[in-house]
């Protein structure tokens, strides 16, 4: 199976599977110098780990991750950095039902297709679980812009759960860690808790919306026309799993407005431009202006669902499914640290490619 890397000069591998003895990642291009530790990486690993609350999964991984290679005496020597993380918590059993039959709205037919050949255990490399390597590969490209950029924070949020979003007027920083739903929103939160313990019971899911921002980010990141910042931005968030939808800035949002209403209006300050509003999301033309980058993306239902379902088998048969196991009612709730890890391997990627071409930015204001 080919493609499992991403990025130009910050480069990341996944390798593993969701049943298999361990997945990982292997990280090229980190530079060299950057202080980092297991523990660090950590940190980030236990916002997405599961069976933290009654609201994922009750898989119980501890998501452990190990350095390998590409570190000395805490900090990278700027050779691969080798990440696994074991997986210790698998029960392939609950998987021998639907061997030989395709999940409806899942990956199983669609690999059964491409490959003749598909691991129905938790779904293989389609499964959720790839995610905790993109995390951890994260937490480098992290520790790499502390050093780089030192003030720019990257921060993710649910704002939306099936039908009910968040009051914007609502929107407290402080808020995202004090709720399992990482929403900025603490009246949303009573609202989401009560829907999803609902669905659960009943044995359905729901899909979400997740925000990532990135605070303090320099202007000048990404070029045109074909290494725009959104566009790299844009792929990273579609590759994450479930995810069907990516919009920057107002995004779809902006067919709605005029030209008037829609144009970020410039005036200078201090320090530089300022704008009056940000519907561009930070980026124009594919390079950011220095603004706050805004993407959300959307993220569909879990697919494995108690709820009977019709479907075929291999041989083509008809046949009705449920997926017994331990899945997320709302898979969006862990899918915030994995939007904020491709945030900062996106940025950390295009920091360097500008760096490597330009230097520093050229063209100066006032």
């Amino acid at each position: 199976m080919s493609m499992n890397s991403y990025g130009h000069l910050f480069r990341v591998t996944t390798w593993g599977e969701s049943h298999g003895p361990a997945l990982g990642a292997t990280v090229d291009g980190c530079p060299p110098g950057v202080r980092i530790d297991a523990a660090m990486l950590q940190h980030w690993l236990d916002k997405r780990k599961p069976g933290q609350n009654r609201y994922t999964t009750q898989r119980r991984e501890p998501d452990q991750v190990e350095i390998l290679s590409g570190t000395y005496e805490g900090q990278t020597t700027g050779t691969p950095i080798q990440l696994m993380i074991r997986n210790t918590d698998q029960r392939s059993k609950d998987y021998g039902d639907i061997a030989e039959k395709f999940r409806p709205g899942h990956a199983d037919i669609t690999y059964w297709q491409k490959y003749g050949i598909r691991d129905p255990r938790g779904g293989g490399r389609s499964s959720a679980r790839e995610t905790a390597a993109r995390v951890a590969a994260g937490g480098i490209a992290r520790a790499a812009l502390d050093t780089l950029a030192p003030g720019l924070k990257i921060t993710g949020y649910m704002v939306q759960m099936g039908p009910h979003g968040i009051d914007r007027g609502n929107f407290d920083w402080n808020q995202i860690e004090q709720n399992p739903f990482w929403t900025p929103d603490s009246r949303a939160a009573e609202t989401w808790a009560a829907y999803l313990d609902e669905l659960r019971k009943s044995g359905d899911s729901v899909g979400a919306i997740i925000e990532v921002t990135a605070r303090g980010v320099p202007a000048g990141l990404g070029a045109p026309v074909y290494a725009k910042l959104d566009t790299d931005l844009a792929a990273a968030m579609m590759s994450i799993n479930a995810v069907k939808g990516v919009e920057i800035g107002a995004g779809m949002g902006a067919a709605t407005l005029t030209g008037s209403a829609n144009a970020d209006e410039i005036a200078m300050g201090p320090d530089g431009p300022v704008y009056n509003s940000n519907h561009a999301g930070g980026i124009l033309g594919g390079i950011s202006t220095g603004q706050d980058v805004v993407v959300r993306f959307a993220v569909k239902p879990t697919s494995s669902i108690l709820t009977p379902r019709k479907t075929i088998t291999k041989s083509g048969e008809a046949a009705e499914i449920v997926t017994k196991g331990r899945h997320d009612p709302c898979v969006g709730i862990r899918a915030v640290p994995v939007g904020e890890a491709m945030m900062a391997a996106v940025i950390l990627d295009h920091l360097l490619l500008h760096r490597g071409q330009i230097g520093a930015n050229r063209g100066q204001i006032g």
